[in-house]
């Protein structure tokens, strides 16, 4: 038998101004799409901003339903609106906040497991890595790939 540890590498920063000005940019973008966020059943407002390589910025935010099942998280509804809007453009960063009531989390919201495989399989499609910023506002996360937040993916290649 063999064991496997697998570790998360971040960076962490206390404030925005400490971040590149086209992360803060994103940033900023994911806040705005947070606001406009459909919750009106939880109040739980997720914002995602993803930047092409093309250098557009697109964002997403949640969107809820009284068929609970039937929403969509922050991240796909961005992700899923790049990809038809520019389908061949690989992502570079996506950017996730979250609010309740008008008030930014202090500590950043991670994406979903759902959000993860999805984010994985088009970080790969890009076959360019796609940096990770959660927002919080006293906290700031970094990851570099998403493929450091889901160590164990399912494939395009477990189809075959």
């Amino acid at each position: 038998m063999k064991q496997r540890a697998y570790t998360v590498r971040l960076f962490e920063y206390d404030q925005l101004k400490e971040l590149k000005k086209e992360q803060v940019l994103l940033v900023n973008s994911a806040i705005k799409a947070a606001r406009d966020a459909y919750a009106i059943y939880s109040h739980y407002h997720v914002g995602a901003a993803v930047r092409l390589a093309n250098g557009e910025i697109v964002i997403g935010s949640n969107q809820e339903n009284a068929a609970y099942p039937s929403g969509l998280c922050a991240e796909r509804v961005a992700i899923f609106y790049a990809g038809a809007r520019y389908p061949n453009v690989p992502i570079l960063s996506i950017a996730i906040v979250a609010m309740h009531d008008e008030i930014i989390q202090k500590e950043p919201a991670v994406p979903c497991g759902a959000c993860r495989q999805v984010m994985y399989e088009k970080e790969s499609q890009g076959d360019a890595p796609m940096e990770v910023i959660l927002y919080g506002s006293q906290k700031i996360q970094i990851i570099k790939q998403v493929a450091d937040l889901l160590p164990l993916p399912f494939k395009k290649e477990s189809l075959s």
